[in-house]
């Protein structure tokens, strides 16, 4: 039977909407900005080497821990979000991954404390990627749990608004920056000024958070006397299925945004001998359509069954790369463009429902642990190594179709998760007023 909680003013749901989405966006424009600095600046001021590939690959290592270091951060914050409370934990990552992200911006570097420099960088990207972990998950409840359940899929969408949101903030900030600085200036010291700058999502994220109250369903599960003492145990134990299902339904949309944000440009400079340039600005064009595409596709899949919509989003996404590829082959930026902001557009179809699903996964005293651990794994199996499985692809084959073939596969892995995934589950009701 479906009961009322104290109602929830509209107030309360624009301020955790903004909450939510300021603690994704911070996580994407540092990664946005890390990729550029570890691909330009990294090697040779904290991993100095005869050869510059040797630094570069050195630096890009500190990448990979970021989403390595994620699980961590899914199963300690995860369990503490269903234990102590949404808000309470949320904070704390959002100060943990911020304040690593600063410390980066004034870390000195291997001429002048020597390989200190590099130990301590692994460190800080150490802790973002915990912070990060424990993030998403509790972003996505913010939202959601102030929202009536009905309109989940477009509440828990400020969580997946982040990456797009990021990455333009984060391209914008080095674009500026490369238009003002030299290249030396650049070198020496304006890459810090990305991550100082990061300073201000944070305040801002810590603003918004600390004016909200716990969210109501917390609240209801803390005065009924529910919550967990072991909620990771009681996942692996009891939500086995939710757990795998919501792992499974996100391979598909990591790996089909690693190739058409981060591979394509790769692809594009290597193979088709186009310029690096062309393939950001049709990533950025198709980023910012994504930040009215993803709660439009979260609002849609409120009025539609939610599976078969994620559903049809993955058919569309084991076929387009059999459509892109052809279709740049003649190094046309207009048809690059065209492929790169459907293949966004059929991302957003997935990433905006996805919060929803896999949070309704979960029973509410279990959900930020399972939603957390759902989403650290999946990053693991995905997004973390999707460029460099492209990359030994592409290299192995000579070919498109492996890549291609590859998105197939994972499509195969989330149409599994569709299937194992249960619909919503008749929660109680919160009326806004």
């Amino acid at each position: 039977m479906t009961s009322v909680t104290p109602t929830v003013d509209r107030a309360s749901l624009r301020r955790a909407f903004l909450a939510s989405l300021s603690g994704t966006s911070l996580e994407w424009y540092d990664f946005a900005a890390y990729s550029v600095a570890a691909a330009t600046v990294f090697g040779h001021q904290f991993f100095p080497a005869g050869d510059p590939l040797v630094s570069t690959m050195a630096a890009f290592s500190t990448y990979a821990v970021g989403y390595l270091s994620r699980p961590l951060g899914g199963f300690v914050f995860g369990r503490l979000g269903d234990v102590l409370g949404r808000k309470r934990v949320l904070v704390i990552t959002l100060l943990l991954t911020g304040i690593a992200t600063f410390l980066i911006g004034v870390l000195p570097t291997h001429s002048a404390i020597g390989g200190t420099a590099a130990v301590l960088l692994v460190l800080l990207r150490f802790a973002q990627g915990v912070g990060i972990g424990g993030e998403w998950g509790g972003a996505v409840l913010l939202s959601s749990e102030f929202g009536d359940p009905k309109k989940r899929g477009f509440w828990a969408s400020a969580a997946q608004v982040g990456p797009p949101a990021g990455n333009l903030l984060a391209n914008g900030v080095l674009a500026l920056l490369a238009l003002l600085l030299t290249e030396e200036q650049f070198d020496s010291w304006g890459w810090r000024v990305a991550f100082l700058l990061s300073a201000v999502l944070v305040a801002f994220g810590l603003w918004i958070r600390l004016k909200l109250e716990e969210t109501p369903v917390f609240k209801r599960i803390a005065e009924s006397g529910e919550r967990p003492s072991a909620p990771i145990s009681e996942v692996f134990k009891y939500e086995r299925r939710a757990l795998l299902a919501a792992i499974f339904v996100r391979v598909c949309p990591d790996v089909l945004y690693a190739l058409f944000t981060v591979f394509v440009l790769t692809y594009m400079t290597q193979e088709l001998g186009m310029s690096r340039s062309q393939g950001l600005t049709a990533v950025m064009i198709g980023s910012a359509g994504q930040l009215v595409l993803m709660p439009a596709f979260g609002a849609l899949s409120d009025r539609m069954n939610r599976r078969k919509l994620y559903l049809f989003a993955t058919i569309a996404a084991a076929i387009w790369p059999f459509v892109f590829f052809p279709l740049v082959s003649g190094r046309s930026f207009g048809l690059l463009l065209v492929g790169i902001v459907i293949a966004l557009v059929i991302h957003a179809a997935l990433y905006g429902p996805q919060a929803a699903l896999i949070t309704e996964q979960f029973t509410e005293r279990l959900r930020y642990t399972g939603s957390s651990l759902a989403y650290t794994l999946a990053g693991v199996i995905g997004g973390a190594i999707a460029p460099l499985l492209f990359t030994s692809l592409l290299a192995g084959f000579d070919s498109w179709v492996a890549l291609a073939l590859y998105v197939v596969v994972t499509a195969v892995v989330s149409a599994v998760g569709i299937a194992l995934a249960r619909e919503a589950r008749d929660e109680t009701q919160v009326v806004v007023s």
